[in-house]
């Protein structure tokens, strides 16, 4: 009987006309299609067709010494003859499933090790082909166990960027992985990356947000970190690969540091009001620099338009009409007092 035969899930279903000759035939102790024809009320063709179909189930049987006689079969024994021979060819398959699940895992220290040699000795590399940098960031990705770190300046993140980002993100936080986002303030205000915040966060993911980030900083288990290229006129930049222990370990206290001034990003909880006031103090410190609009923006990463609605909104805030009085009344309150 072919394997075939045996996935149509109505081949082992009988019709009613065909169960009673299988029940004539036990009561009889044999099938004989004329007497069966007759027992039936059928056409013999049609008592012959029966015939065929209860020996494809194997419920009929030739007798021992007299093959032109059928004799039935209980179920049980048609089941060991129909499915015996797949139950071990399945037995076997699984058998060998586990020898190479075995002989593989064998083989994962002595790759990790092997990828941490070649860390150190490939300390840094220069990636400027943007799909083969997606690639290897997908591959780091997919072979992430512990940890990842990324730092996104530039407030808002692009939807379609956070739309490929997001079933990666959950695939990650399934398998255990620690994921931590660092974004600036202003990424608050942009619906769609809060969606995602939100989505990641509810499966275990960490969001902070700061006023400024000095750059793009992705890392991976703290041993792989990735950094942006220099800008280049003709392409757009790709990244800087970096395997030195030391250096990985310094981008990773950075990041601590980061992260440890940071405000959480939590979307709908309490903490959501807070970055107002982070933001207006972030734009107060660097007018107080002597920072003008477009860089301010650049610097928060917000378009020159909403910086210069912020401060409207902070000249307002403190009665000030010029920004020369804004300053003298901001040192007067000071900034712990801004509202």
């Amino acid at each position: 009987m072919s394997e075939s035969a045996l996935s149509d899930p109505g081949f082992a279903t009988l019709d009613d006309v065909e169960a009673r000759a299988y029940r004539n035939a036990v009561l009889l102790g044999r099938y004989v299609r004329e007497e069966m024809a007759t027992a039936l009320g059928v056409s013999l063709g049609k008592a012959t067709r029966i015939e065929e179909r209860l020996t494809a189930l194997s419920l009929l049987r030739p007798m021992p010494g007299e093959p032109d006689l059928l004799m039935p079969v209980s179920p049980d024994a048609a089941v060991a003859d129909l499915v015996g021979p797949a139950e071990g060819r399945i037995r076997e398959l699984q058998r060998a499933v586990s020898m190479v699940r075995h002989e593989m895992n064998t083989l994962r220290s002595t790759y990790f090790e092997g990828r941490q040699r070649r860390n150190a000795a490939e300390a840094f590399d220069v990636i400027s082909d943007v799909e083969a940098l997606q690639a290897l960031l997908d591959e780091l990705g997919e072979r992430c166990r512990n940890e990842m770190l990324t730092a996104q300046p530039g407030g808002a993140r692009p939807s379609n960027l956070l739309a490929n980002a997001r079933p990666k993100a959950l695939q990650r936080l399934q398998r255990g992985v620690r994921i931590r986002h660092l974004y600036q303030h202003t990424a608050r205000s942009d619906l769609a990356t809060t969606a995602y915040v939100q989505a990641v966060t509810e499966h275990g993911a960490e969001v902070r947000t700061t006023d400024e980030l000095i750059g793009r900083l992705l890392i991976y288990d703290r041993e792989v970190a990735f950094l942006p290229e220099q800008p280049v006129d003709d392409r757009l930049p790709g990244a800087v690969v970096v395997r030195e222990p030391t250096l990985v370990a310094f981008l990773c206290r950075l990041y601590e540091h980061l992260w440890d001034g940071a405000t959480q990003f939590a979307p709908g909880g309490e903490d959501a009001m807070e970055i107002t006031d982070d933001l207006k103090r972030a734009i107060v410190k660097l007018m107080a620099q002597g920072y003008k609009d477009e860089l301010v923006a650049r610097r928060l990463g917000m378009s020159v338009r909403t910086c210069r609605r912020y401060i409207s909104q902070i000249m307002m805030s403190v009665d000030a009409t010029s920004r020369f009085q804004a300053g003298v009344n901001i040192s007067l309150m000071g900034l712990t007092d801004l509202q």
